[in-house]
C-alpha cells in the first residue's frame, strides 16, 4: 500500500494543524470583542498590535483551508500567533510594571455629528494598567499563554505531518 499508515497520520495531523490555526485567532478575537462590546474593556494600542496579528493569522488560516498544500500558509498563521502572543507578553510585561512600555495610553472614540465631543469625552485606555484579570493574569497574559501553547502546537504538528518516518527510511 502506497502511503500507508503514516501517510494517514501526517495528512490527520496536516488537518489538525489547520484546525488548531484557524479556531484560536478567531476564539481570541472572539473573546477580545465580546470584552470590548458586552463588558467595555476597551482596547489600548497594544492589544490592537495582538489583535492584527491574530487577524493576519485567521486571514492565513482561511487561505490554507482552500489551498491543498498549504503546509507553508499554515507554519506563517502560527508564526503570526507567536506574534501576537510575544506582544502580549511585552503587553502584560508593562501591565505588571516589569518594564515600560512603547506608549503610554491611547483612546477610542466613537463616530457622531461631533467629532471633537466624541475624542473629548472617549474613553482613555491606558497601556499599562490591566482592566481586567483572571487569577491575577491580565488578558494580555492570556493572549500570551493560548497563543504560545497554540502556535507550539501548530508547529508540532506541521513537523509530523512532514515526517517520512524512520521504519520507512531503514527500509
Amino acid at each position: 500500500m502506497i502511503g500507508g499508515p503514516d501517510r494517514g497520520r501526517r495528512a490527520a495531523a496536516l488537518r489538525l494543524a489547520r484546525l488548531v490555526a484557524l479556531v484560536t485567532p478567531l476564539a481570541l478575537l472572539g473573546g477580545a470583542y465580546i470584552g470590548q462590546f458586552a463588558f467595555g474593556l476597551f482596547p489600548c494600542e497594544m492589544c490592537w498590535w495582538q489583535r492584527y496579528a491574530h487577524f493576519t493569522a485567521l486571514g492565513l488560516a482561511l487561505v490554507a483551508l482552500v489551498l491543498r498544500e498549504s503546509r507553508a500558509i499554515v507554519g506563517l498563521a502560527a508564526f503570526a500567533i507567536a506574534v501576537s502572543g510575544a506582544i502580549g507578553a511585552f503587553h502584560a510585561g508593562v501591565e505588571y510594571r516589569w518594564w515600560q512600555g512603547f506608549t503610554a495610553c491611547t483612546s477610542t472614540a466613537a463616530a457622531g455629528d461631533d467629532p471633537l465631543a466624541a475624542i473629548m469625552n472617549a474613553p482613555l485606555v491606558r497601556c499599562d494598567t490591566a482592566p481586567w484579570d483572571l487569577l491575577g493574569v491580565s488578558l494580555a497574559g492570556w493572549n500570551f499563554l493560548f497563543s504560545g501553547a497554540a502556535a507550539l502546537a501548530i508547529v508540532i504538528l506541521l513537523l509530523r505531518s512532514r515526517e517520512t518516518g524512520i521504519r520507512e527510511m531503514g527500509r
